[in-house]
């Protein structure tokens, strides 16, 4: 007890250091920030004006638009580039074509665009073009405030050019108020609460043909790109968001039908990122509220908590959505009494990629595991990855490591576009004084070091590279590398100097080894940049990087191994850190005849935070111990997988008290598909991968794998007398297949015919080749295919 309670005090005073330097860093915030933009798309030529009215503003302002246009024919292609500031809702002739449009400014000198064909929508005679935009106008660690409401619409109707300009009605929706009553986000987030006062909605059906516009304002002209403050525009790199349409709630029956001033509380099929739905009959000027069970109950830093939405009603039967999306795993109305309920319902928005990857054992509980990871991985994705979606939705780095990790083997391939943008945006933020920080926003500009070398290197940037081989991207993000690695320098006992940066922090928690963590990440990003430098057309770098390699290699035992315990430890800390160790494998710096004393440390200390517990299991793996690694695995999140409340992943062990419940740095997930079911790229975009299993104890492993070069397919069954691995390779591939030793392999077959008999290679059928042996493994080679190797077992 002595322990947990000094654990959360460390916990909670790193988080008021948190807390008080949001309130300094803005301050030092300076012109120093270096970006340059990224758009690799040739210049667009624009005809279109961004609209909006004479004023600026103001914050918090819904706009509707419209437009009617004149068409003899249909096209078959209708082609629209469509912006807005800051968020949009599009229909064409009544029917909603885009929910929800518009990625977040997360850069300083760009804007993205979206583009949708919207032939399929028109007709001919008269079309309408109705548009509701809201501009925020508040700025947000995911978004960069331009300070400017507008719209844009350049699209080109089968010879017709429909374009936004001064011929363009709008009139601002009368209905949407700002929220006064319950205070609004807390400052991270840049989108505000939503209230919508029925009673005044004068213009209901205004997106419909026929209606009448003629009072309606005349758009005025803002500019047509690149002007500013929207400057260049960025295609969005992927498809608009999944959206699932109004579903029933999980308890739909049990809803009452009367509000009593109570909460209903209506029940997510799992922790969701939704648009809340009412339809109720009631009377004038009964305020209805909408928010989610992580609406604030994770927050402890008093700033303020996520996001929600209010309704005031008028006479009669009326429907609402908030379009504010919420995250949680129910939603709570407030309704009062008066109320009528016909029907609450939600939508679900997610990022458009799918869950084509998989994993399946025969222990429930590391399938279930498996699942929450992925849960909360997707969660923590739309217009950028988040920490968190509640609290922060920030670009948090150090997350995004562990997530871009988990997409390859979770989710189908639209998933990278995703991890590309966060590369982008990462470096455009670089400062002349070539420092990297994130989450990239005008509201925090701290350097991580360490997060910030995990980013770059081998677990980042490299890792990207090896599942995608887009060195494109590579050699767009390089240049910033190569800056940030030249600002760390080696000190006289051949290791690399700590950089504090802005916020010194290696993860939540206590005994952390700050200076053996700073040699094993900038080892690890040095390892990356060598080849990212010889594909960037930066060859000389090699030479510097590898002098540093060498001598951190040489003297990072000489400094940091303490023969009397067995371990990698600073001099600074009395005992050993499990993470620092684990990294320590993970970067080569350690050793095998090290492995038996590390392999104590990871089994005995419980210090890394689920941000750093993937790298301790992968490590256990690493040195051969993967049955310890499920083992810690089990012990680790036990709590998690157990709750009766939440299938996500937290902040913290004790989530229930301290900390998100939905934490984006999961990634057991990715230890289970790589490492226990053994597969992973050894080339880049999986030309060659291995299936290497280490089944840990367990008797059956599925896995699929979603790669650039299509789906693997693998299976792994142990039993005493027979192991069977069950293989589907695609096209454009090699797979190194690996029968473990340790099993005591007395023949193999492939196919059904035998290809290795008491140590000997005996045939080698079409499309095999290898039978080589190490300490580990017998390994062959198969090109793409459907293989089955079957170990008869001693």
């Amino acid at each position: 007890m002595i322990v947990r309670n000094k654990k959360q005090r460390t916990i909670t005073i790193q988080k008021r250091v948190l807390q008080l330097s949001f309130l300094i860093i803005p301050l030092l915030l300076s012109a120093q920030s270096n970006q340059s933009s990224l758009n690799t798309q040739p210049n667009e030529v624009w005809n279109a004006d961004w609209i909006w009215q004479d004023a600026d503003g103001p914050q918090d302002t819904w706009m509707c638009f419209r437009k009617n246009v004149e068409l003899n024919t249909i096209p078959e292609k209708a082609t629209a580039r469509i912006s807005a500031d800051s968020k949009y809702w599009l229909w064409i002739n009544g029917k909603q074509v885009v929910f929800e449009g518009q990625l977040k400014r997360d850069r300083l000198n760009e804007t993205w665009y979206d583009e949708t064909d919207l032939a399929p929508y028109l007709i001919e005679g008269t079309n309408t073009i109705a548009a509701k935009v809201w501009y925020w106008g508040r700025e947000g660690f995911s978004h960069h405030d331009s300070g400017k409401g507008g719209f844009l619409f350049d699209a080109d109707f089968g010879g017709t050019p429909v374009r936004t300009d001064n011929t363009w009605k709008l009139k601002i929706h009368p209905a949407y108020e700002h929220s006064v009553e319950g205070g609004q986000p807390n400052m991270r987030l840049s989108v505000w609460n939503v209230r919508f006062n029925a009673a005044n909605d004068t213009i209901e059906d205004w997106q419909l043909p026929g209606y009448d516009d003629s009072s309606w304002k005349s758009a005025t002209e803002k500019g047509v790109p690149t002007v500013l403050p929207w400057n260049t525009l960025v295609k969005r790199p992927f498809p608009q968001w999944k959206n699932s349409g109004l579903q029933d709630y999980v308890n739909a029956e049990a809803i009452p039908e009367t509000g009593n001033g109570e909460v209903v509380e209506a029940v997510l099929p799992y922790d969701a990122r939704v648009s809340v739905y009412l339809k109720v009959k009631a009377p004038e000027g009964k305020r209805i509220n909408m928010q989610t069970d992580q609406y604030d109950g994770w927050y402890d830093f008093g700033e303020g908590p996520a996001n929600r939405a209010e309704y005031i009603t008028k006479d009669g039967i009326q429907e609402f959505e908030s379009l504010v999306w919420m995250s949680g795993n129910t939603v709570r109305y407030s309704i009062p009494e008066g109320v009528k309920i016909i029907s609450l319902k939600y939508r679900e928005l997610g990022y458009p990629a799918d869950f084509t990857g998989s994993f399946s054992c025969n222990d429930p509980f590391y399938n279930k595991l498996w699942t929450m990871a992925r849960r909360t991985l997707y969660i923590n994705m739309y217009d950028n990855f988040m920490d968190c979606p509640d609290r922060e939705r920030a670009l948090w780095w150090g997350d995004v490591v562990n997530q871009s990790g988990e997409c390859f083997y979770t989710l189908d391939t639209t998933s990278h576009a995703l991890i590309r943008k966060s590369m982008k945006t990462l470096v455009a933020w670089q400062r002349k004084d070539s420092t990297l920080f994130s989450p990239t926003s005008t509201k925090w500009s701290a350097e991580l070091p360490q997060q910030m070398l995990a980013s770059i290197g081998w677990y980042g940037f490299w890792n990207y590279f090896m599942n995608t081989n887009d060195s494109t991207t590579i050699r767009e993000v390089y240049p910033a590398v190569r800056k940030y690695l030249a600002i760390w320098e080696m000190g006289p006992d051949g290791l690399v100097v700590h950089r504090r940066g802005a916020w010194d922090w290696g993860d939540w928690g206590t005994n952390i080894d700050i200076a053996v963590l700073d040699n094993t990440w900038y080892y690890l990003a040095l390892k990356a940049a060598i080849p990212m430098a010889a594909m960037s057309g930066y060859a000389a770098d090699t030479s510097d990087y590898r002098t540093r390699m060498n001598s951190i290699s040489t003297n990072f035992s000489k400094v940091f191994w303490k023969d009397d315990q067995q371990c990698f430890r600073s001099a600074k800390l009395s005992e050993p850190d499990d993470r620092a160790n684990a990294m320590a494998v993970l970067a080569g710096l350690a050793k095998p005849d090290q492995y038996s004393g590390i392999r104590k440390i990871l089994q005995e200390k419980r210090f890394a935070s689920p941000y750093m517990e993937k790298y301790v299991l992968e490590a256990l793996c690493k040195t051969g111990s993967d049955s310890l690694a499920l083992i810690r695995m089990k012990e680790r999140y036990s709590e998690m997988v157990n709750s009766k409340k939440y299938n996500t992943l937290w902040e913290v062990w004790n989530g229930l008290s301290e900390g998100t419940i939905n934490h984006g740095w999961n990634a057991p997930n990715t230890v289970l598909s790589q490492n226990i079911a053994g597969v992973a790229p050894l080339e880049p975009g999986w030309a060659v991968y291995h299936v290497m299993p280490q089944m840990g104890g367990l008797t059956e492993i599925n896995q699929t794998v979603p790669t650039v070069k299509g789906e693997i397919k693998v299976k792994h069954v142990l039993s005493s007398e027979r192991f069977t691995i069950n293989l589907e390779s695609p096209q454009g591939t090699k797979a190194c297949i690996g029968i473990p030793k340790q099993f005591g392999i007395q023949s193999i077959t492939v196919n059904g015919k035998t290809i290795w008999k008491n140590g000997r290679f005996r045939h080698s059928p079409e499309g095999i080749s290898g039978g080589e042996e190490n300490s580990n493994y017998v390994t062959f080679y198969a090109l793409p295919g459907t293989w089955r190797f079957d170990a008869t077992l001693k």
